[in-house]
């Protein structure tokens, strides 16, 4: 009986999140599919990169999605590239950028699991923004990403934490625990921190992210409908993850390329 409902609210759930985005649209939020949380405006701790970037960066945006986080980098650095797989996303992103008129960004269609399409040291800074752990071929994404970077640039990374009450509840009901089915991989934080060392980036900073929740679905679904309240749930759940960092639903981390002694 309890694995029954725990498997019934990570459907409804996934369910929920679904609606949320769709009801951003249908209610005239954002002209696009997009979920609630990019229609929070300049929020410190979700745009925690935001305070990292200067005006003479040069930015990769690996895994941008829609390119909601590397248009308001553009807005910050030099210029930035939005690197993803999907072209739809992607068409999302450059529609964004002009309607905003930002000429400092540019989209670029690829599979970041295979060579990035650029050259040695030509960012200062990479970005994977939940990004990861949808890969498989996470050492050589990691190896990729320090090869772009010049030499002490930095790498703006979010994964998501497998450790929470949550997803420790559900992987002992023996159900799926990671926080989206698409996930190939999900980390504890000694996980992620030995991966960065051991493919040459040193750990500056850490924080967490927001609690991790099994109501996650009715929040977003909240954020469909109403953004002031959507907004006051959202503050909660970052408060709640500073007081207990254990239960916070993933890592952002800082990593700087480490050069050979």
């Amino acid at each position: 009986m309890i694995r029954w409902c725990l498997n019934f609210i990570v459907w409804v759930n996934h369910k929920m999140k679904r609606a949320s985005i769709k009801l951003v649209k249908w209610t005239g939020k954002h002209p696009e599919y997009v979920h609630p949380k990019h229609l929070l405006g300049e929020d410190p701790d979700q745009y925690w990169y935001l305070s990292l970037i200067q005006a003479e960066d040069i930015l990769l945006d690996v895994g941008c999605g829609s390119g909601m986080h590397a248009i308001r980098a553009a807005r910050v650095c030099r210029s930035v590239i939005g690197f993803d797989h999907n072209p739809e996303s992607l068409g999302i992103g450059e529609r964004t950028a002009h309607t905003q008129g930002l000429c400092n960004v540019t989209f670029r269609a690829g599979n970041a699991e295979e060579s990035f399409p650029f050259q040695d040291g030509q960012f200062t800074k990479v970005m994977m923004l939940d990004v990861l752990e949808h890969l498989r071929q996470r050492d050589r994404v990691l190896e990729e990403a320090r090869r772009v970077l010049k030499p002490g640039g930095f790498l703006l990374l979010a994964v998501p934490n497998r450790m929470t009450t949550w997803r420790r509840r559900l992987a002992a009901a023996g159900l799926f625990s990671y926080s989206d089915p698409d996930h190939k991989f999900e980390y504890t934080r000694d996980e992620i921190h030995s991966q960065l060392l051991s493919r040459g980036f040193e750990i500056i900073r850490e924080g967490p992210v927001v609690v991790d929740t099994p109501w996650v679905g009715a929040i977003d679904l909240v954020g469909g409908i109403s953004l002031g309240l959507y907004r006051r749930l959202h503050e909660w759940k970052k408060d709640y993850a500073r007081r207990c960092p254990e239960e916070s639903i993933g890592f952002q981390i800082v990593g700087r390329r480490r050069e050979p002694q």
